[in-house]
């Protein structure tokens, strides 16, 4: 029996990235809407509860689902399928015990962790969300074993099948719950019972998927490793990277605490206030991540490819792929950030429905996230690099040391009634760059071959800059012809002239190259067309 065909890194990035645009597009019509059903004051409610379940997600399957596609791309790239097998069978034992563990804690302590985030009335979507952390430690099993395979399709198509499920029942549980109880809470417990359905749906999905492909896994005659070794060897990967991912989540639950205390007592907000402050906050936090979920396909595909590269000692397609993927992270990253940064206020009014004062602090919040979304593909990247490599320890020592200077700066700030929330963004934005430059420090002093990261994620800055500039100018022209009753004019035909300005500096500056092009789908017509 033939081997699985796999897909090139971009390829599968290329998958993931336009399901990410497919989810993020119905993201934005599901948390919009949302806002504006349950108000500021309900959407702090529902990422709060958001953040309790990321600490718990993150334990559970921050590194396993990393560890396992790391393990099964070297089996599957040396033809050990019967230790393919091995390694999923484990995982998903580990993986079935963590989730159990999860819902439990989410469902039994609601009320409790509600009330250590100062929030309350949050337990509701708390408790809602529980099911939901067994139900993505079942996926994970699944998209660690396609990932590790290098297919990324199952993966983007679940994220597609939950975004659809969770628009269409988390808004509809809202609005009924709204209309007939007027709760804020009980009403952000039925958005978030979506997720929790959108869950469900998505794995009975991947589980229908991976049947028939494990079951045509090549037969082979590899003798598979013992349960406990294997167990080892996923832990040996897995904890270093759960603590770096779990702790950079507690230590934005850290963070709320420590800001919302400060907002009612150096702030001298009532709990009112503060609720709706936060829920401006988090508004801009969502669309921040926007940007940022696209740093994710690259990370997820190039780990396997990497690593299956390093396994048969192809240590200069190793530093090729890097390269490759450090110039599609900086051509991503850094027009989002400049956009972003630009465009804060016209962004905020838009997708936010702001106005007055809140359209200015939302503004002056979005415009700190925004130049952060560079840092965030730059720690993305950089992470990989470091445990495709072997080197997992180090982005969890780099974070805990950075994450603890956040949370001094955040607490010093926020409590200067001058600053309040805006010293949250900054503390973050501190973090995120100091993450990132003892990131490539490391890379320099531990990898052998070492890629030339900065030269290529760098390489579009200056049609990110040329776009920036157009961006403002187009926009202060508009302002300037008092075109200010339509909020998508004000955004859109800016965002417009960016997008063509940034693609025709692109190809001027020669900032992605041929093969680049050749690596995704239809990569070839993609280069003639630029003419690369």
């Amino acid at each position: 029996m033939s081997q699985p065909k796999k897909q090139t890194f971009l390829h599968g990035a290329a998958l993931l990235a336009m399901a990410t645009a497919i989810v993020k597009i119905i993201g934005a019509f599901y948390k919009i809407p949302l806002k504006m059903i349950i108000g500021d004051q309900g959407y702090g409610y529902f990422v709060t509860a958001y953040d309790i379940y990321m600490v718990l997600l993150m334990i559970s399957t921050a590194g396993l689902p990393i560890a396992m596609s790391r393990l099964i791309s070297q089996a599957s790239a040396l033809g050990n399928y019967n230790q393919v097998r091995r390694v999923y069978a484990t995982s998903k034992g580990i993986f079935l015990g963590l989730g159990v563990v999860s819902t439990a804690l989410m469902m039994g302590f609601a009320h409790q962790l509600a009330a250590f985030q100062k929030q309350p009335d949050a337990w509701v979507a708390i408790f809602c969300l529980g099911p939901c952390a067994l139900l993505m430690c079942i996926m994970s099993t699944y998209r660690g074993f396609f990932q590790g395979q290098g297919n990324m399709r199952p993966t983007s198509n679940s994220q597609i099948l939950e975004a659809g499920f969770k628009l269409v029942i988390g808004l509809v549980l809202a609005l009924v719950i709204m209309k007939y109880t007027s709760s804020v809470a009980y009403a952000a417990g039925g958005a978030i019972l979506g997720v929790t359905v959108s869950c469900l749906v998505s794995a009975i999905y991947l589980s229908g998927q991976q049947r028939p492909a494990y079951r045509d896994l090549p037969a082979t005659e590899d003798v598979p490793e013992s349960y406990g070794s294997t167990v080892k060897k996923l832990l040996a990967i897995a904890v270093p990277i759960t603590i770096g991912s779990a702790g950079l989540q507690v230590l934005t639950v850290i963070e709320t605490n420590l800001y919302m205390g400060q907002l009612l007592t150096a702030g001298g907000m009532s709990q009112t206030e503060a609720d709706i402050t936060k829920g401006i906050y988090n508004m801009c936090q969502t669309v921040f991540n926007m940007p940022c979920s696209f740093m994710v396909p690259i990370t997820t595909s190039v780990l396997p490819a990497i690593t299956a590269l390093l396994a048969t000692s192809n240590h200069a397609g190793a530093r090729a792929t890097e390269e490759s993927a450090a110039r599609i992270t900086g051509l991503l990253s850094l027009p989002c950030a400049v956009g972003l940064a630009v465009l804060a206020e016209p962004v905020m009014a838009l997708l936010g429905g702001y106005s007055g004062e809140n359209l200015t602090l939302a503004g002056i919040l979005l415009a700190v996230l925004g130049i952060n979304v560079f840092f965030y593909g730059v720690i993305q990247y950089t992470n990989v690099v470091l445990q495709s490599h072997g080197y997992a320890h180090i982005p969890v020592i780099n974070m805990l040391v950075c994450g603890g200077v956040r949370l001094v700066v955040v607490y010093i700030l926020v409590g200067n009634p001058n600053i309040g929330i805006v010293g949250a963004p900054v503390g973050m934005l501190l973090c995120y760059a100091c993450i990132g430059l003892m990131n490539l420090i490391a890379i320099g002093k531990a990898v052998p071959q070492k890629p030339k990261i900065l030269q290529n994620l760098l390489r579009p800055f200056l049609p990110a800059a040329f776009m920036g500039v157009a961006v403002w100018g187009v926009y202060r022209l508009l302002t300037g012809l008092q075109i200010t009753g339509s909020r998508i004019v004000l955004c859109g035909i800016p965002i417009a002239v960016g997008v063509v300005v940034y693609l025709i500096c692109v190809v001027f500056f020669k900032a992605i190259r041929k093969e680049d092009c050749l690596l995704l789908p239809k990569g070839d017509k993609i280069s003639k067309f630029l003419h690369l």
